[in-house]
């Protein structure tokens, strides 16, 4: 683990998820390749990585439906192994493909689930989550008439309506407006204040920066993890920034050159980014005094590093 790593999960604190090792295969495939991960307790960390990385997998060992092929740690406290049924009855989980009932109503979907928990007070507790998360006036509503967005909203009701310890969220806003997906992230953020753990994968970058900290895996490998400028600054990443006239029509002219790991426009704007600071600035020279474009140097987003972590990582099934 990482120096971050060390500072995130300080000895004194609580730990919901403490793992060691794992590893998780499939048809000779390792899809997770000895992943080791201290989340404290109350925190929300992103999951990030290029598709085919090995997140699901991993968050379906963390919750106890997959059993690892080797590898150990705890899970709320609780062996990954030995104890995956009681894991399971404190943590929620929240899968990428909507999969409640779409020919039940919202209430229905809802008390489903409380019998599956045999819950008490079920009644009462299906009213107060549906009220909680505004879908008391739609409560009758068939399910699979909803948005995206509202669907979004009951998969969250039904996967904290056992009072979970523990949320583990796989692209939960994939394909839902910029509005419901702020909201998404308040109540996050609401639940984490009560001492709720999160978990969530995620391919948008303005929610991984909503996260207390992020883990970025590629290929079933960890390659890092910590706060977003922790993770920034260990990368040692350099990068300009040129804007201007026709600067993104740069990109082509730039990218194979030394020393030139990624050039990527961003609107009129251009990204240009690489490892080697000498070699960087001598491949963007010729055009640094083309009329009407500016060259600053430029902190690198997170996003350009995780394009750089991508490239420099194998997908083990290729």
């Amino acid at each position: 683990m990482t120096a971050a790593t060390a500072s995130a999960a300080r000895a004194d604190d609580p730990l919901a998820i403490d793992v060691h090792g794992l590893v998780k295969s499939f048809d000779g495939k390792v899809v997770v390749d000895d992943f080791s991960l201290a989340i404290p307790e109350g925190k929300i960390f992103g999951f990030l990585g290029p598709n085919g990385s090995g997140k699901t997998t991993t968050l379906r060992m963390l919750c106890g439906l997959l059993t690892p092929d080797s590898g150990e740690g705890t899970c709320l406290g609780l062996d990954l192994r030995d104890e995956a049924p009681l894991i399971k009855r404190q943590t929620g989980y929240m899968t990428q493909k909507f999969s409640l009932y779409e020919d039940l109503t919202i209430k229905e979907n809802l008390d489903f689930v409380a019998r599956l928990y045999e819950m008490d007070r079920r009644t009462e507790r299906v009213e107060e989550s549906l009220k909680h998360l505004g879908l008391y006036a739609r409560r009758d509503q068939q399910t699979g008439t909803l948005s995206g967005g509202w669907k979004q909203r009951l998969a969250l009701a039904a996967c904290t309506l056992h009072e979970p310890r523990l949320l583990l969220l796989d692209e939960p806003t994939a394909g839902v407006d910029p509005n419901a997906r702020r909201e998404f992230w308040d109540e996050i953020h609401a639940l984490a204040e009560t001492g709720i753990t999160v978990l969530v994968s995620t391919h948008y970058m303005d929610e991984a920066e909503r996260c207390h900290e992020i883990v970025y895996l590629a290929y079933g490998k960890l390659l890092a993890k910590g706060t977003i400028a922790n993770i920034i600054d260990n990368t040692a990443l350099y990068t300009w920034r040129a804007n201007g006239k026709n600067a993104d029509r740069l990109a082509s002219k730039l990218r194979g050159c030394d020393g030139v790991e990624m050039a990527v426009a961003f609107g009129a704007d251009l990204h240009v980014s690489g490892t080697d600071e000498a070699a960087l600035e001598a491949a963007i020279a010729p055009y640094r005094h083309e009329e009407g474009i500016e060259w600053f140097r430029h902190k690198p987003t997170l996003e350009d590093v995780f394009i750089h972590l991508t490239a420099g990582s194998k997908d083990n099934f290729s």
